[in-house]
């Protein structure tokens, strides 16, 4: 009994393995596909969208017909929000190095407030494809409810952060593993915090 357990927890195991690389090496193909520039937020949002699907119990799912359809479906709303995020993103940095330059000329209030907002940029990166996956909102809509969820369920963005720091640790260390896992394994762990937030919330709507 304790050897078929064995056995079936391995190949469980290695399924999920052959899954999340599928999903790794797809979104490397969608991006290049798009050109970079314009494939790298829907390949995002397809692999958010088919770890939520494999969250919410369909394991089974077609991996390449569900991760082009998601891609397709979500092409123009993922690079309309990747692409304001991108921009605000680039002003931040720009300003950062105002800052810096300036930083003995400036009052303490001012690089406070710039932090503060960077601090509300993040939560914003962290939730809004997370949203966009599992709701059909505008894309203001999608901004807006991506900061009131992280600031207001601070723990779990914390926790979401904290999957994505830990991603770049170890692909910096183990550079192998970002052709293979980084992706994949990024998606899965954030879209699983965030459907815990997502499905309570349907769950008192309903």
């Amino acid at each position: 009994m304790d050897g078929k357990r064995i056995v079936s927890t391995l190949d469980r195991l290695f399924q999920w393995i052959m899954r999340l690389a599928a999903v790794n090496g797809l979104w490397i193909l969608f991006t290049a596909f798009g050109l970079f520039a314009g494939g790298v937020f829907p390949a995002t949002v397809a692999a958010l969208g088919v770890s939520r699907k494999w969250i919410m119990g369909e394991q089974e799912l077609k991996l390449w017909k569900t991760f082009k359809q998601i891609y397709f479906q979500e092409f123009v709303g993922a690079n309309i929000l990747g692409w304001i995020l991108s921009i605000v993103g680039g002003l931040l940095y720009l300003n950062y190095k105002v800052l810096a330059d300036a930083a003995s000329e400036i009052l303490f209030i001012i690089p406070f407030m710039f932090y503060l907002i960077l601090f509300f940029y993040c939560i914003i990166l962290l939730w809004t494809f997370p949203l966009l996956v599992h709701y059909k909102a505008t894309w203001f809509q999608h901004l807006r409810n991506a900061l009131i969820i992280g600031l207001s369920k601070i723990h779990y963005t914390a926790a979401s952060g904290l999957v994505i720091i830990s991603v770049i640790f170890f692909s910096l260390e183990f550079p192998g593993m970002i052709p293979f896992f980084s992706i994949s394994i990024a998606a899965l762990g954030c879209m699983w915090f965030s459907l815990k937030i997502f499905q309570g919330m349907d769950n008192r709507v309903s």
